[in-house]
Order: structure tokens, then sequence, then C-alpha cells
């Protein structure tokens, strides 16, 4: 395991990535097989350059020097041509705002996730996690990817608008919101811009299922703005009442509406994500797969999960975790500089790209044992307390750290007891997945067979 040093005092190794071509650099390897690509990075230093197109851009692969990165919002902003082709899309909201707004706006937004709160979207998450499981046949295959996927929309849905709108909302968002973060990818992936301005039937398919998401939001505000019922307990209702604690001041309708387009597409495809990816490693790996069913078996003995469990499906939440290291939704996250400064010992620029990877360094060998592994014990609090501070970073980390990462745990806990509670899922024979680097890291279709438990 790498031992902490302090970062004046470290000889830090850097280096140029291999394989970079004139013009393009790293962008066809990046294109091609970026995580293949940026695993094999950490061989070569602890800070290693790559180019993306003509720009140059910085990988720390050490977790110190991610953690410089993180905790430095106001030097290491957001920023990068990954957002700049975001803002369209998501608005000036929590992921894209800038490090003066994102102050502000997360003084703005973290009551809705208080405790108190997610105790009441709870209740959403529970009954659409027994409804998941009810749902299903015994015997007939069913798409775990799209199945999860449905949830999460449902749960998010639920807990963003408790309106009679509600179950249209769902059915709209599930509709738009792959269409959304298919077009945003390939945008993000583009160096020219210039794919977006062609007239191709997936681009006006973009166009169209952004144009109705962005009119439900509104919708959904003006519903809001016109009822009287006070506080409905849910994320909108909050966003309403937020008020700043430094200027008194409050969110507008825009504002809001990026905020939700955020909660939106940051909130339903992650967690599907990683869900999806704890079906698949738990369907490879029975003594996993036991343990979570012993313990949903002690705790629950046969009735549906309910917030007040949570803390009791220790074992649950580890499954959880560790298909979160092993396939972090959020593989891959840009921060660029302010102004001049020092990382690593290599003096950068002001506007200097820095690219951050869970990916990366979830899989090194050197912070993790056997990475390859799928381990839930690893994150045991006697196992766990090794894990070098920056080296797991599925939520990212510093002041821009997902601001519903307790609502994804307690969402993913209950989904996991209330299914594992029902069934064993088994892989149907010969079927191969493998990790879509897109906007997150998704599996793509897993068909799965539910046996009766």
């Amino acid at each position: 395991m790498r031992t902490a040093q302090h970062p004046a005092t470290r000889p830090w190794r850097h280096a140029i990535a291999p394989g970079g071509l004139p013009l393009a650099g790293h962008a066809l390897l990046m294109g091609r097989k970026p995580l293949q690509f940026l695993a094999s990075l950490p061989a070569h230093g602890d800070l290693v350059e790559l180019r993306l197109g003509p720009r140059p851009a910085h990988l720390p692969c050490h977790p110190e020097l991610v953690q410089q990165v993180l905790v430095n919002a106001r030097v290491y902003d957001t920023g990068g041509p990954v957002k700049e082709k975001a803002k369209p899309i998501l608005g000036n909201g929590l992921i894209t705002s800038g490090w003066a707004d994102h102050r502000r706006q997360r003084r703005l937004v973290q009551p809705a996730f208080q405790a108190a709160r997610i105790a009441r979207y709870a209740e959403v998450m529970e009954r659409e996690c027994e409804a998941e499981a009810t749902a299903w046949t015994a015997g007939r295959p069913v798409d775990v990817s799209h199945e999860m996927l449905a949830l999460t929309a449902r749960v998010t849905a639920g807990a963003l608008f408790s309106t009679d709108m509600a179950p249209r909302a769902v059915a709209e968002i599930q509709h738009c919101l792959p269409v959304v973060v298919e077009g945003a990818y390939r945008q993000a992936i583009d160096p020219t811009g210039l794919l977006a301005k062609l007239p191709t039937a997936a681009n006006r398919r973009f166009v169209d299922a952004l144009t109705r998401l962005n009119r439900l939001i509104d919708r959904m505000i003006d519903d809001y703005r016109a009822s009287d019922d006070g506080d409905r307990g849910d994320v909108l209702s909050a966003l309403f009442a937020a008020q700043d604690d430094e200027t008194g001041g409050t969110m507008s309708d825009q504002e809001i509406h990026d905020q939700v387009m955020t909660l939106l597409l940051a909130g339903i495809e992650t967690t599907a994500s990683a869900l999806t990816w704890a079906w698949f490693l738990l369907g490879r790996n029975p003594r996993a797969e036991a343990a979570l069913h012993a313990e949903v078996d002690e705790v629950l003995g046969g009735r549906a999960p309910v917030y007040a469990d949570v803390p009791r499906l220790g074992h649950t939440q580890r499954v959880f975790s560790e298909a979160l290291r092993l396939f972090p939704p959020a593989w891959l996250f840009t921060r660029t500089t302010t102004e001049a400064t020092e990382l690593g010992g290599r003096r950068l620029p002001p506007a200097s790209d820095v690219l951050i990877s869970p990916y990366v360094l979830h899989r090194d060998p050197g912070l993790f044992p056997d990475p390859e592994s799928f381990d839930p014990d690893r994150w045991l609090p006697e196992r766990a307390k090794d894990v070098a501070r920056g080296s797991y970073l599925p939520f990212g980390g510093g002041s821009r750290k997902c601001i519903g990462d307790v609502f994804g745990m307690t969402e993913a806990t209950l989904a996991l007891a209330a299914i594992a509670g029902r069934w064993r899922m088994r892989p149907v024979p010969g079927t191969k997945i493998r990790p879509r680097a897109r906007m997150s890291l998704t599996a793509g279709p897993l068909r799965m067979i539910p046996e009766p438990r």
C-alpha cells in the first residue's frame, strides 16, 4: 500500500503519456479505449501529461495530488471543454457553475438533502423498490439495466415532484433522459464542435428530448408557483423555500430549473448504472451473494425493507460500495486552473486542464490490493481504515462532492435489499457485457433470470 508523504517533500514522478499523435494527441485513444488508456498511465508517473487535440491536460495518479486538486476549489475550478459543452444542457447548476456561484448554490440546495428530508424521500424509495421487486416473473429474463433505470427514474421524480403530474413526469423522463445523455456525450467527445450542428436524425432526437425535458421542468415550476400547498416534502419544495443565510436571497425560477435538470441527469443514470453493476458482480460471486441474502433474511425476516433498516444492512451497503469502486459512474471529471499554481512539482499556468479519474484510482494495485476482484469485505471498518484518503472517489470530493451521495446510497441499499429478499438473480447463459464509458460508466443491456428464493 502507498504511504502518505508531505506533498512538498515527496519526489513526484512526471511523465508524458505515450501514443500521442500530431494534432490529435491522445484523443483517438480516449475515444476508442478510454478506460484501458487511462488505467495504463499510473505506471508512467504520479502526474501524467496528455493531449486531447491541441490542448494539454494533466492526470494526477496519486491520491495526494488528487486531494490537492479537490480541496482547493478556488484554484482548481470546474471547467474544460466538457463543462462548456454541458452548460447549454444543464444550465448554471451545481455541476457546471463556477466557484463563486457554486458556493452560493450549495448553501441553497443543501437543505433539500438534510437527514430529515432524506427520510421523507425514503418513503418514495420504499414504495418503488417494493413495486419493482414484486413486478418480476420467476424464470422470465429481465434487462436489469433497463429495470434499474426505470426504478431510479421513478424514485428521483417522486422525490423531486410530489404532484399529480409525477406519473406523467416519470414517463417523459424515462423517454427523454437516455436520448439527452447520449447526445450530451456525443457533443462532449467532439473536439471540433461541428457534429452537433449537423442535421442528423440523432441530433434532431437530442434537441427534441432536451426541449421536452425543459418544458416538463418549467411546467412543474409553474404548478408549484400557482399552488399554495406549502412544503410538500419534496426536493422542489425545499428549493423554493431555500434562503441564503449570508445574503437572505432565494433562487429564481431559472436557477431552480437548472438545479432540477442537474439532479435529473446526475441522479438517475448514475445510481442505475451502479446498481446494474452490483447485480452483475453478485451473479458472478456466489459467496458475496450468499452473504447478502443471509443479511437480508436476518434483518428483514421476509418483509420489505424500510428506511430504519438501512443502518443494519451493512453488507448490502458494502456490496454497493464495492460496485462503485470497480465501476464508478463518474469515471472522469475535469478541473481548470484559475491562476498559475503548482501540482506535484510541476508548474501549471492559468486555464490548465486537470483530469480526475476515479476509475484509475480505484483499480490501482498500490491503493487497493487485488483491485480487479469483487470484495465487499474490503469495506469492513477494520479494513477500510487503511484506504488512503483521496483514493476512493465514487461521489467526487471536496466542496463539489456529490450533494446526493446519501440519497443515492440509501436508494441503492433499499433496492438491493428489496430485490434480494425475493429473488436470486442469475445471468442469462452466454451473457457478456463490457463497460461503456459515456457520460457515466454504464453496462449496457444485462439480461438476468430472477429465481424465487
